[in-house]
């Protein structure tokens, strides 16, 4: 076994590609624990992992969000924020928030909200006064409202790994993700007044009604994504492609849709689409041998004994899962954790809607911490902001991000009140 870890860090350090640095290691497992025999049922397993309903949905989200995002929807975002919160103290930081929101509810990625908003929002910040490495810490702290606001990618995997519902997945998310970005701009606020940021009525800013009408059909999506699962009109495999159809339309509103862009939209998703599919293939195979080994039930067992049942094994997840979160991808970690730690904690009554909506928000604080921060990386990269530094002036919303962590594993209602009103089974 002692090879295993050997080859690991070698392929690790010489910046092999992920799946294919898991799918040797695990290979060379099978072998060192005496499993070769079995590695003739690998490609069943493999498509027996991706064969889930529930993974149809990511592509066609995906493709939206690609569709949008080149349909130039993000100045309209933009606007329409600004003419709602700009007559604030610290306005830009406000806009920088909401437009997090508005994005959310399109793309759900984190790091696709990050690139988008980053060269826009931090030169725009700095010009009007703002510390540069607080305008890219703001950029980067609100962009993981991207995965918690549906639709979320991370969410639909996580569906597919437990078998949970992800249309209750996007419904639970809601909450948790206005309750980021209002403490977000709580905090945004506090440091305005005590460092004087710009901002006020004085501002020129857009009109209301004009910048409405341009925003309207990039504020619809979520609004009908949310609509047909909340009111029985779709699976959210068909929700995504009735998504897919209003990203169409809202690209000949904004008079972007062209081939070239549609095909530029299916490129970029089809490669954002197989390295994902590649990374989930790559971990079952580790998964199938954790099963042949019993590595799950070892873990209960030795979680059993030291007596960590309930809330309190919830937050033993949150502390595994927050080291996880900085050093791997949020699909990787998603993959390789889930499969060994979801079903103890659903078998102590922890419900399966409320433990995603935990562990997803939990990796997400990943992509703002460091060393990986996947987020701090995107916005260091494209405003030339030093790495480091910058981590440092994000630290504060890490914390405030940490603190709605632990209050959405200490009371289940954030998460689960809205899919009971709308009358998802959730108990």
């Amino acid at each position: 076994m002692w090879i295993t870890p050997i080859v690991f860090f070698i392929l690790l350090i010489s910046g092999t590609a992920f799946a294919y640095l898991m799918g040797a290691v695990s290979v060379l497992s099978f072998i060192a624990v005496g499993k070769a025999n079995f590695l003739s049922v690998l490609p069943q397993r493999i498509f027996a992992q991706l064969d889930v309903f529930a993974f149809m949905a990511m592509p066609l989200f995906i493709l939206t969000a690609e569709i949008m995002t080149r349909a130039g929807v993000t100045r309209a975002l933009i606007d329409f924020s600004m003419s709602v919160v700009g007559r604030f103290r610290g306005s830009l930081g406000h806009v920088n928030i909401l437009t997090s929101v508005f994005f959310a509810g399109i793309s759900g990625s984190a790091v696709a909200d990050s690139a988008s908003l980053s060269r826009t929002f931090v030169p725009a910040m700095v010009d009007r006064g703002y510390d540069k490495y607080y305008a890219g810490a703001i950029t980067a702290a609100s962009s993981m409202i991207g995965p918690i606001i549906p639709p979320s990618i991370i969410m639909i995997v996580y569906g597919g790994l437990t078998g949970s519902s992800v249309a209750a997945l996007f419904v639970a998310g809601v909450l948790p993700g206005l309750l980021l970005a209002a403490a977000l701009m709580a905090m945004n606020a506090v440091i305005a007044n005590v460092r004087k940021h710009p901002g006020g009525k004085s501002d020129d800013l857009p009109r209301f009604g004009p910048s409405l009408r341009k925003a309207a059909p990039a504020l619809c999506l979520p609004v009908v994504i949310l609509g047909s699962l909340v009111f029985g009109l779709a699976t959210p495999t068909e929700g995504s492609a009735i998504a897919v159809l209003f990203a169409l339309i809202a690209g000949q509103f904004y008079g972007r849709l062209n081939w070239r862009m549609l095909f530029d939209a299916v490129e970029s998703t089809a490669r954002l689409t197989g390295t994902i599919f590649i990374i989930l293939a790559a971990i079952s195979v580790l998964g199938y041998l954790a099963g042949q080994m019993g590595w799950s039930q070892a873990l209960a067992g030795w979680v059993d004994s030291m007596g960590i049942t309930g809330t309190r094994y919830l937050f033993f997840l949150i502390g595994i899962f927050l080291v996880a979160g900085m050093f791997m991808d949020t699909p990787v970690a998603l993959t390789l954790l889930i499969p060994l730690f979801a079903p103890q904690a659903m078998e102590q009554g922890i419900n399966p809607i409320q433990l995603g909506i935990v562990l997803c928000f939990n990796l997400c604080i990943g992509l703002i911490t460091p060393p990986l921060g996947k987020c701090l990386v995107v916005v260091s990269a494209l405003t030339n902001l030093n790495y480091w530094r910058l981590a440092y002036v994000t630290l504060p919303f890490v914390v405030l991000q940490v603190v709605l962590l632990l209050a959405l594993a200490q009371w289940p209602e954030i998460s689960l009140a809205l899919p009971r009103l709308f009358g998802f089974s959730v108990d």
